[in-house]
């Protein structure tokens, strides 16, 4: 990614008007995130302060470090880069700085303290600086979810050009417009290739590669997004980042592998260029073994835990029509292996048989069958899956070893049957309960965004993504999006 800017020669006022807002909202985030690290601070500072000397008098000296410990805080979180205007909106690289600051702060004020022989409360410390960073932590988190609701609404965002080839320029759109809390909008498109087209997935077409400063002047972008295509080649990349210098607009580079996550990707110079090494994903060895043990220990707590809703749930589908509690059915997971998956039982006995005659109903594309009003589910059953409640009992299937708490959704062998070669690589890893295909629209998903979401979970996989998972799976299933 390279960052860049722009000034036409002759500017649009109402361009420039709509660049001058958009370098004020992110300068009235970054200021509200200053006020909001420093109040963090100050509170965990006099809390400790409290905590540690309320019934033992009142060491000026800590009075006036708990006053200080926002310049401190402050000071640590600019060497961290938590100030940086590309973090904005980013909660995993946000919260990683905001610990990386707690840690080089406690770093520094210990060796600061043994160097200087001072002979600081370690209680107070230790109350102290984790406060301030689990404090920030949190404020840093509604800032960021107040971000997203405005983003949402059409403000803060940055107006994008996309530059490249007609597919992936409507790929570009496709995948913004679905996540706009990413807060890129793309307002223009400038296509490569020589093309009559005037708009490309409702987005206005403004012609070819060599139109981009006109695009960004009439549309009154602040960003040019540039997709992989061999006519952008390192000489002419060079020559529009040397048209976009002076006035503000960012310019985004994007490389061929696009559902490849920034843990996987280096950029390493060699020999002057700078060159981007992607690691292959680690689906095997100690992460996965760490992996595997935590699904375990935590579906086996999850069942121990769940046992009495279990039991209400059992009830209340044996009374509905005396059929069986669970409905067992046969999935495909790692390798290919075949093993039945448990769920509670939400259709009626024998809906297997009925689908058939429901052929002509289904509202889902590709090898899936889904209605949104299917008569087969039954009363208990509409509101298992309005909860999701009716994949609790997959837990027992995570602990027997067949799946994983996060992973790939589980398939059928019918469509399985149906893959294509790269749609296999879904079956390296074990299925899941959950999953980016769980938070990212449920039911609602067409089949390729599904299938796209799958491999991108099997090229990212790390603990800290299915921790992040299993968080925004509690947020999916309170708004029910997608669940029928």
């Amino acid at each position: 990614m390279v960052g860049t800017a722009l000034r036409s020669k002759a500017v649009d006022p109402a361009a420039a008007h709509r660049a001058h807002r958009s370098v004020n909202w992110m300068s009235s985030y970054l200021r509200r995130a200053v006020l909001v690290d420093g109040a963090c601070a100050l509170i965990a500072g006099l809390a400790a302060f409290e905590i540690r000397f309320g019934d033992h008098g009142h060491p000026g000296a800590y009075i006036l470090f708990s006053c200080g410990l926002p310049v401190l805080w402050w000071a640590a979180m600019a060497i961290a880069g938590g100030y940086d205007s590309r973090i904005i909106g980013l909660g995993s690289d946000e919260f990683r700085r905001v610990l990386n600051a707690a840690v080089s702060l406690t770093a520094g004020l210990a060796i600061f303290s043994y160097a200087a022989r001072l002979e600081i409360a370690r209680g107070y410390m230790v109350i102290a600086l984790p406060s301030v960073a689990v404090l920030d932590l949190f404020a840093r988190f509604l800032l960021r979810k107040r971000l997203h609701r405005q983003r949402k609404a059409g403000l803060c965002t940055q107006r994008v050009v996309a530059v490249g080839h007609a597919p992936a320029v409507a790929d570009l759109v496709a995948v913004l417009g679905a996540d706009g809390y990413h807060g890129l909008s793309v307002v223009g498109a400038c296509l490569a290739g020589g093309t009559m087209l005037r708009e490309i997935a409702g987005v206005p077409v403004h012609g070819g590669l060599g139109s981009v400063p006109d695009a960004v002047r009439d549309f009154g972008a602040d960003t040019v997004a540039v997709l992989a295509c061999p006519e952008m080649n390192a000489i002419r990349l060079r020559e529009l980042a040397w048209q976009l210098e002076a006035g503000g607009t960012d310019v985004y580079v994007a490389p061929a592998l696009l559902d490849v996550a920034g843990p996987r990707t280096t950029i390493r110079p060699v020999a002057g260029l700078p060159l981007l090494h992607v690691d292959h994903p680690e689906l095997t060895g100690t992460k996965r073994a760490v992996k595997a043990g935590f699904d375990k220990v935590v579906a086996g707590l999850g069942l121990l835990l769940l046992s009495p809703l279990f039991l209400l749930i059992a009830a209340r589908i044996k009374f509905h029509d005396g059929g069986p509690v669970f409905f067992r059915q046969v999935r495909v997971g790692k390798d290919g292996r075949r093993f039945r998956v448990f769920k509670f039982r939400t259709m009626v006995v024998g809906a297997e048989r009925l689908k058939t005659k429901l052929a002509d109903s289904n509202e889902a594309a590709g090898a899936l069958f889904k209605m949104r009003r299917d008569p087969r589910v039954t009363r208990p059953g509409a509101w298992l899956r309005r909860w999701s409640l009716d994949e609790l009992p997959q837990l027992i299937n995570v602990v027997i070893g067949d799946m994983s708490l996060v992973g790939p959704r589980p398939a059928l062998p019918v469509e399985v049957a149906r893959y294509h070669d790269h749609m296999r690589r879904r079956l390296v890893v074990k299925p899941g309960i959950t999953g980016l295909w769980q938070v990212n629209g449920r039911s609602d998903l067409s089949w390729a965004d599904a299938v796209r979401l799958d491999l991108r979970y099997v090229e990212n996989w790390s603990l800290a993504l299915d921790l992040q998972v299993l968080w925004k799976t509690g947020s999916a299933v309170f708004h029910g999006d997608g669940a029928y």
